[in-house]
């Protein structure tokens, strides 16, 4: 069948058709943001899915990624307030809130962030010291998302985080850096041993202390002891010398006895226990020292209250002629 002009025309309007849908149908995949310009002027956003525009009359301006993005951020040499230099590096992370503000506000979104990121990474670090630098890095990170933050706000975006990776001071730097920290600990160790000595030594004086204390006490407490036995002694001996007076006042002749015995056995103990004494020439009565033994027992029995026994007869006196003499060593020779 020959085809005719109608056909044809009826052929090309369904070809325009389809080509025409074709145009208008528009397809946004997630995690992205479709503008739509009509005559260059912006007039919407395409949501993901199936969207539909005016073929010829819009097209799409910018295809804008909405999701999380990672900013590597380069080196930078970084003068601190106290003019030290160092090398630092971070990384940024920042979303698109307003595919049209990201669009339209700022030309080359990704350099802008990098060089606002980098501007005030040698801003923030800049103003402060060394040492607060290398051990204050979470102030670090917080004051540049803040200021970061603030800055790209009227470009539609949100820096979600900020980190500084590495910070890396001069060589000799270091070196100087670690023999200040080996110092610092022999001084904190220096200080420790100090330290532990004088406790020791504090300790020590202490018990030396409660030693002298004890000691002071025991022999306080041994004085006091060795006096209440020399009272009670001497109230012993007062009580037997009372006795004895009143036994010779009684005209008792053996209470005399007594003291002679007495003193004549102690003064042959201290003759014998003599060092420079080898031979000794002294007097012996017998009868007189056995008399006196006697008397030594009456009296004690009349001390014991044994006044029941007889009194053994008393020795008569022997004439009293010159006494012989006689050696006595107390060595036994």
């Amino acid at each position: 069948m020959p085809v005719t002009g109608p056909d044809i025309v009826v052929i090309a309007l369904v070809l325009l058709v389809i080509l025409v849908l074709f145009a208008g149908i528009k397809t946004v995949p997630q995690g992205f943001r479709y503008t739509i310009e009509r005559f260059g002027r912006y007039t919407r956003t395409l949501e993901p899915g199936l969207n539909l525009i005016i073929p010829f009359f819009e097209r799409i301006g910018s295809k804008m990624n909405v999701m999380e993005q990672v900013l590597d951020v380069p080196t930078q040499e970084v003068i601190t307030k106290d003019n030290a230099s160092v090398s630092a590096d971070a990384v940024a992370f920042y979303q698109v809130l307003n595919a049209a503000e990201a669009a339209y506000q700022v030309s080359n979104l990704e350099n802008a962030i990098l060089n606002l990121t980098m501007t005030n990474i040698r801003s923030v670090m800049g103003s402060m010291d060394l040492d607060e630098l290398l051990s204050n890095r979470e102030v670090i990170n917080d004051r540049l998302l803040r200021v970061v933050d603030e800055a790209v706000r009227p470009w539609g975006i949100k820096v979600t985080r900020v980190e500084i990776k590495d910070i890396q001071p001069p060589a000799d730097l270091v070196d100087a850096m670690g023999r200040q920290m080996k110092a610092e600990r022999e001084k904190r160790a220096q200080v420790l041993e100090a330290e532990g000595f004088r406790n020791a030594q504090i300790l020590r004086a202490e018990g030396a202390k409660q030693a002298a204390i004890l000691q002071a006490e025991g022999e306080r407490e041994a004085a006091y002891r060795e006096a209440e036995a020399r009272e009670r002694l001497a109230e012993a001996e007062a009580k037997a010398t009372r006795l004895v007076s009143e036994a010779i006042a009684a005209g008792d002749v053996n209470a005399i006895n007594y003291f002679v015995a007495q003193k004549y056995t102690e003064a042959m103990a201290a003759i014998g226990t003599a060092s420079n004494s080898k031979v000794v020439l002294m007097p012996m009565e017998a009868t007189s020292l056995i008399g006196s033994l006697g008397g030594i027992g009456a009296i004690a029995r009349e001390v014991f209250g044994d006044d029941k026994r007889p009194a053994p007869p008393r020795p008569a006196a022997a004439p009293r002629t010159t006494p012989p003499i006689s050696s006595f060593n107390p060595n036994g020779e």
